[in-house]
């Protein structure tokens, strides 16, 4: 048992989940979150900025700032773990900086609240 954790677009949540539930997999949580990767410097805002263009030190200014995006949780049995990874890629790859992470996690087990029913039959077959 597994829980995959992706960090993604705004834009892509609706697209993702239902590719995600028309590959079988239908739980899922999702979250607004704020957050930022690795990041680049682009060196022609710090050219603008060393040549005190205005517009370009106020967007220097927001290099640092945090991102909204949507943070999508899912914990599945092994054997869909890898079709979940595939589907989230395929539906958020655009080969720009931004596009997302996904993490895969251990899960020690899962407990349905309603019969206390635990492990893989409470998940998504």
């Amino acid at each position: 048992m597994k829980e995959v954790m992706a960090i993604i677009r705004i834009d892509k949540i609706n697209k993702t989940k239902d590719a995600l539930m028309e590959a079988g997999i239908s739980s899922m949580h999702v979250k607004d979150v704020l957050g930022r990767g690795k990041g680049f410097v682009d060196f022609l805002r710090l050219e603008g900025s060393e040549k005190v263009w205005e517009e370009k030190m106020d967007e220097l200014g927001n290099a640092g700032r945090l991102v909204p995006k949507r943070k999508l949780s899912l914990i599945l049995p092994d054997k869909l773990v890898k079709k979940a990874v595939k589907t989230i890629i395929e539906m958020n790859q655009t080969g720009k900086s931004g596009d997302g992470k996904i993490f895969v996690l251990p899960v020690a087990d899962a407990v349905r609240v309603r019969d206390g029913q635990n492990g893989d039959e409470t998940l998504d077959e």
